[in-house]
C-alpha cells in the first residue's frame, strides 16, 4: 500500500485567512493559527501556508508570523509568498518550516532556486507553478495572482525548475481553483510524465474520489483548500478533513 500526502493549503492575505475562487473573489474565513491548531487535532500530513499578499504589495515575509505559525504545526509545513532573498529562506526554515515554496522567484530569479537547493537540500525547495487556460485552450503559466499570461509553456517551464534542482513542484490550476470541480487531470499528466520529481496538484478537489483521480494522473502529493474549510453547499466554514480511515479506503488501498 502506497502512502500519498494529503495536503491542506492556506492562503494568508493581510494576515488573515482566506479562500478563492479562479484565484479572485478572496473571502475571508478565519485566523490561520486556529486553523493550523485544527488541523493538528485532524493528524494531516503536512500543511502549506501561502501568504498570497506578500509578492504583490512587494514586501519581505513576516518572519514573526511564520514563526507563530511553525510553533503551533505538529507537521510538517511548507511557506511561500514573498521570498526573493537567500537569506529569507535561511530564517523561515532556521524558524521550523521545513519547505520553501518560489513561484514569483522561479519565474524571475530561477539562480534562487539553484542556490537554495545547494545549500538547504533539494527536499526544501519548491517551485509553484500557476497554470490557466489561454482564450485558444492552451495551457500557459501565469503569474502576478493569475493576473499575467506570461506566454510560457508549463511543461518546458516544468523541466526548467527540475534543471534549477528543485524538490518538488507544486501545480496549481487557476481554472479549478475553489470550483470543486475535480482536479484538472490532463495537466497533472502532461507535467508528470514530463518531470522525475514529485508533482503536487492543487486545484478543484470536490470529493476524497478526487484525490485518486489526481494521483492515477500521475501526482505524488494532492493539496487542496476549499475542500478542507468549506462545507458545502452554501461555503459555511468548516474546517475538516478525512479520517485515515477513510483515505485509507478509498486511496491508499487502491495503490
Amino acid at each position: 500500500m502506497r502512502r500519498i500526502r494529503v495536503i491542506p493549503s492556506l492562503l494568508i492575505r493581510n494576515g488573515g485567512l482566506v479562500k478563492s475562487i479562479k484565484f479572485k473573489d478572496h473571502q475571508y474565513v478565519g485566523d490561520p493559527i486556529n486553523a493550523v491548531k485544527i488541523f493538528n487535532e485532524k493528524e494531516v500530513d503536512e500543511i502549506t501556508i501561502l501568504d498570497i499578499s506578500a509578492t504583490k504589495e512587494r514586501r519581505a515575509p513576516n518572519i514573526a508570523q511564520i514563526a507563530e505559525i511553525a510553533s503551533e504545526a505538529f507537521m510538517p509545513l511548507g511557506y511561500g509568498g514573498g521570498i526573493t532573498k537567500i537569506e529569507e529562506i535561511k530564517e523561515i526554515l532556521f524558524n521550523g518550516v521545513e519547505k520553501v515554496i518560489l513561484n514569483s522567484s522561479a519565474l524571475h530569479n530561477t539562480a534562487l532556486l539553484t542556490e537554495g537547493s545547494r545549500l538547504f537540500g533539494a527536499q526544501a525547495i519548491v517551485a509553484s507553478i500557476d497554470v490557466q487556460k489561454n482564450w485558444l485552450g492552451k495551457y500557459k503559466v501565469f503569474s502576478d495572482g493569475g493576473m499575467k499570461n506570461t506566454g510560457l509553456d508549463p511543461i518546458e517551464f516544468a523541466r526548467k525548475m527540475e534543471g534549477c534542482g528543485v524538490g518538488e513542484i507544486l501545480l496549481n490550476s487557476i481554472d479549478r481553483d475553489g470550483t470543486f470541480g475535480g482536479y484538472d487531470l490532463d495537466i497533472i499528466y502532461n507535467i508528470s510524465k514530463s518531470v522525475a520529481i514529485p508533482l503536487i496538484a492543487i486545484g478543484g478537489a470536490s470529493e476524497v474520489a478526487d484525490f485518486k483521480k489526481a494521483i492515477d494522473a500521475g501526482a505524488s502529493a494532492v493539496s487542496a483548500g476549499s475542500f478542507f474549510v468549506y462545507q458545502r453547499p452554501h461555503r459555511a466554514v468548516l474546517i475538516s478533513y478525512p479520517t485515515q480511515k477513510e483515505l485509507k479506503k478509498q486511496i491508499f488501498s487502491f495503490l
